[in-house]
């Protein structure tokens, strides 16, 4: 959940423009000479400023759309596992599952590092345009979306499970939608990875009167926000991965450890500071390191060949009749 009053100026500007829907980096098609060439596939990025790579202007030189995120941390990763990757990134930073769907264009500031714009398309578009362009060259697709769905649930604690139940429908019905088109361009061999998000929310146990939506924030994600999400995904063959989880959320929050400048705090809420801006810098984006960890996850659900494997559902083969 991405609280607005906390976003810094140059993310609420990224979310403003999110009514206008991400667009895409422009890649040359890899050639089809040379066995090094013919390996190299393409790795189609959507979503939010996650997938943009978003640094805060806490991160200095740093800040903006940068290739801290993990869309730019994975090719390497993947090399490891024999994968060849060559990014192009649709994402734009503010985008939701309905803008993602509905708006076109994005602004320059909200696009990821290389990507330009596709005029007068949305996100999905663009994207569906360069897969099937593109079909028998693209490798992998990853998804980050839906956080921005539940921004405004986090202004009041004792009506944010409320809001966000609220939300959790059209928010799996535009997934869903959006799944299903990226599907029928790549075709039923094309790798399909959704992501979710750290609870920075769990943060605010450091701020007075934050305890309680911090509570309430783990069970939003455990119970509404990663299911929904991890379902969407799951109907077409996808892979979902569970950044909520990796990053330590659902420790229990008994569990304490002593951090530098922080005291005694739960386990759970040092490593969202430690891998989030939201303590320092009360910003929802990742450092680096966050990033890393969501690229890793994803890299994982790579088969170590290099090669693109069927993962769509299969069609069951109906029962005849006595």
């Amino acid at each position: 959940m991405i609280p607005p009053r906390l976003m810094s100026g140059a993310i609420a500007l990224a979310a403003a423009a999110a009514v206008l829907a991400p667009t895409a980096a422009v890649a040359k098609k890899p050639s089809a000479q040379g066995k090094k060439a013919a390996a190299t596939q393409y790795y189609v990025s959507l979503g939010d400023s996650y997938a943009s790579g978003f640094q805060p202007p806490a991160a200095g030189a740093g800040a903006g759309n940068t290739k801290a995120g993990f869309v730019y941390q994975l090719p390497a990763l993947a090399r490891k596992r024999g994968w060849k990757l060559r990014v192009v990134n649709f994402a734009c930073g503010g985008a939701t599952t309905t803008s993602i769907l509905r708006q076109k264009d994005c602004p320059d500031l909200a696009l990821g590092p290389g990507a330009k714009g596709y005029g007068g398309k949305t996100q999905i578009q663009a994207a569906e345009a360069f897969i099937k362009k593109n079909r028998r060259n693209v490798g992998l697709i990853t998804v980050s979306i839906g956080g921005n769905d539940v921004t405004s649930c986090v202004r009041e604690p004792a009506t944010a499970v409320t809001c966000v139940a609220g939300a959790i429908q059209p928010l799996g019905a535009n997934v869903r939608t959006l799944v299903r088109r990226l599907r029928k361009a790549a075709g039923p061999k094309v790798r399909i990875v959704g992501t979710t998000y750290p609870d920075v929310i769990l943060g605010m146990m450091l701020q007075p009167g934050g305890d309680t939506l911090a509570r309430l924030s783990v069970d939003a994600f455990r119970s509404m926000i990663n299911p929904t999400l991890e379902n969407a995904y799951r109907e077409v063959g996808g892979r979902f991965v569970d950044v909520t989880a990796a990053t330590g959320a659902y420790t229990p929050l008994t569990e304490t450890t002593t951090v530098e400048g922080l005291g005694t705090v739960p386990v759970a809420v040092a490593k969202v500071c430690d891998l989030t801006w939201f303590c320092a810098a009360q910003d929802i984006h990742a450092r680096a390191s966050g990033y890393r960890v969501i690229a890793d996850l994803v890299a994982r659900t790579l088969p170590k060949n290099g090669q693109r494997a069927s993962s769509a559902p299969k069609k069951r083969a109906k029962k005849k009749g006595k």
